[in-house]
């Protein structure tokens, strides 16, 4: 089976506070996807909880000024810059910019979980649990 993604023609997946998610390729809409991606915008002062997954994560920056913290450095993003995170590593994506910033994720997997680092729960990716939009200012 083959995909073609359209954004315009996805349900966005409304995390909260001005953090959406589009969901590309996963579980949802593949039987045999070994990767999950996605693009999530945040609206100016936003950002996720620190947390963890069970999988690796590559985010590119598709436009924007981010924050990338990563196993607890900090790491000043902009368009065409990209991090890897291997699982298990605790990070987090900051809008630190005045207009939207927009990303690209890939997850080397297709079971994927999310572990708030604060109160180590663990729930599914893109779950209703999943939610955790939060200002950053």
């Amino acid at each position: 089976m083959n995909l073609l993604i359209r954004p315009g023609e996805i349900e966005p997946f409304d995390r909260g506070n001005g953090v959406v998610t589009l969901p590309y390729v996963g579980r949802w809409n593949s039987e045999t996807n070994r990767i999950t991606t996605g693009q999530t915008v945040f609206a100016p002062g936003t950002g996720l909880p620190l947390h963890s997954h069970n999988v690796e994560e590559s985010v590119l920056i598709l436009e924007g000024e981010a924050i990338a913290e990563i196993d607890g450095e900090q790491f000043d993003l902009v368009a065409g810059d990209a991090t890897w995170v291997p699982a298990g590593v605790p990070h987090r994506f900051l809008n630190r910019g005045s207009t939207p910033m927009r990303i690209y994720w890939v997850y080397g997997g297709r079971d994927v979980t999310r572990t708030m680092t604060a109160t180590g729960e663990t729930f599914e990716h893109l779950s209703d649990s999943d939610r955790g939009g939060l200002s950053a200012r």
